[in-house]
């Protein structure tokens, strides 16, 4: 049987009951828009590509589509919003030239994994339409999917058509299915080319099941987990997917070999590659495309983007650790922010209540308190006393400071940029530097204390 297949994308709608002025499918779920999630699992399932359907805010949505799949990713314009059937009949020229199987998805169902779809494939066989269900044990208001004596679906009855036997039906349709690409061509063709007769005025693509089931069959498949083909349509839905998403993640790092003190209380992104043996306290998050290595410790509190980790790295309570890199071995905080472009070599220390954006450590290098470090360069197993501060910026470009390996910078210091500080120098506690130290040299800029003897008495009144 040949297995090959294309994904066909429907995210056309508008999504008012969002109530926001982004597209429907743009919203994030654990990091990534919506339809990232449909058109993801869909090429892991192995989709030789995705044709979207889109409509509503079209170039925004085809800009991040590009951006992110290229030419993987076909989009259509359905100019009319008339329904599911004339939104698959718009992509019709685009499904022309494809694969013999097409398989339709909704671009607001984020959490159907490749593998129920892999799944979903392989069940299905050679039936000319198949299409996923599911049993609920309240299925409520929605359509209820009608089976033949031999178990093939027969039709989907909406609930306000339905009789009262077919209302006792459990199994709903989940709006995901597998056709031939020839049939959707030819029959919504059809289905197309004369008004709707429906009250709505739109044309379903639910029609075609009676369609092909005269022609042949419809193979139903109730899906096992029916939480992954929940759609959204509300902020309500939203958040529910994210919990399920999330569960679904954490879950599924856990089997790989990483702990979480608490799964329910710690955020990982979809994106996100973790090794093993990393440890996850109450209250991570850790966001975008971070890579964490062996045997890391993140702490409570601490909040990761972009990040890439080291193996053996101890990352304590409350960092802020944003587009930068931390080598094997390293400490940070509690407390710390690592800005963008920070790069942290082997077995470095970055204390509490230290800042550094576009910095770089060497191996060994230190800043443990109280510090600011912008636009520099610090040396192997350079240490920085608490309170130092690079004055990086003139007010109108910014400055390098460069410190220079095995320094010592004294507490207090302020190093204005431009600035070397020499290899092995030496700078004084409460020093403001302007002019570079030399290699070995020690940098002192401060004023010499006086002391004035009974001045503390004399301003008392004493005698």
């Amino acid at each position: 049987m040949n297995t090959e297949f294309q994904a066909l994308i429907l995210a056309a709608g508008k999504g008012t009951r969002m109530k926001s002025d982004r597209a429907k499918v743009l919203h994030e779920v654990a990091g990534l828009p919506m339809i990232g999630h449909v058109i993801d699992s869909a090429l892991n399932a192995g989709a030789s590509r995705a044709v979207v359907i889109l409509g509503h805010q079209k170039e925004t949505v085809e800009t991040w589509l590009q951006l992110r799949y290229g030419d993987k990713v076909v989009v259509v314009d359905q100019t009319e919003q008339l329904g599911t059937g004339h939104a698959v009949w718009s992509a019709t020229p685009a499904l022309e030239n494809g694969p013999a199987r097409t398989l339709i998805l909704s671009g607001d169902v984020p959490n159907l994994r490749p593998q129920t779809l892999k799944l979903f494939i392989e069940i299905s066989g050679v039936h000319k339409f198949s299409m996923i269900t599911a049993k609920l044990d309240d299925p409520s208001s929605y359509g209820r999917v009608v089976r033949n004596e031999d178990g093939f679906v027969e039709k989907i009855v909406e609930f306000k058509d339905a009789s009262e036997l077919e209302r006792e039906i459990p199994e709903i349709n989940a709006g995901c299915y597998l056709a031939e690409s020839s049939f959707l061509n030819a029959e919504l063709a059809r289905l197309c080319s004369s008004p709707p007769t429906n009250a709505a005025g739109e044309y379903y693509l639910t029609d075609l099941i009676a369609v092909a089931a005269q022609k042949g069959d419809v193979f139903g498949w109730p899906i096992p987990n029916v939480s992954e083909i929940q759609g959204v349509n509300t902020r309500v839905d939203l958040a529910e997917a994210e919990s399920f998403a999330r569960e679904q993640i954490n879950h599924a790092w856990m089997l790989e070999g990483v702990t979480f003190i608490d799964p329910n209380n710690t955020f990982i992104d979809a994106g996100v590659r973790l090794s093993s043996d990393v440890i996850l306290h109450p209250g991570v998050i850790i966001r975008g495309s971070s890579q964490v290595g062996p045997e890391t410790v993140i702490e409570s509190g601490s909040v990761l983007q972009d990040a890439e980790l080291g193996a053996h790295v101890h990352i304590k309570p409350y960092c802020v650790i944003t587009s930068s890199t931390v080598g094997d071995g390293s400490a940070i905080g509690p407390f710390a922010h690592l800005r963008p472009e920070s790069t942290l070599g082997k077995n470095c220390r970055v204390g509490n209540f230290v800042e550094t954006k576009k910095t770089s450590f060497g191996d060994g290098a230190k800043a443990s308190h109280l510090t600011y470090l912008g636009d520099a360069t610090v040396g192997a197993k350079a240490n920085v006393g608490a309170g130092t501060i690079t004055c990086n910026y003139d007010g109108k470009n910014k400055n390098q400071t460069t410190i220079g390996a095995g320094a010592f910078v004294g507490s207090n210091t302020a190093l204005v940029a431009p600035v070397t500080i020499g290899e092995g120098a030496y700078v004084g506690a409460g020093s403001v530097i302007t002019n570079d130290v030399p290699d070995g040299a020690l940098g002192v800029a401060r004023g010499r204390q006086q002391n004035i003897e009974n001045w503390a008495r004399r301003r008392r009144g004493g005698d």
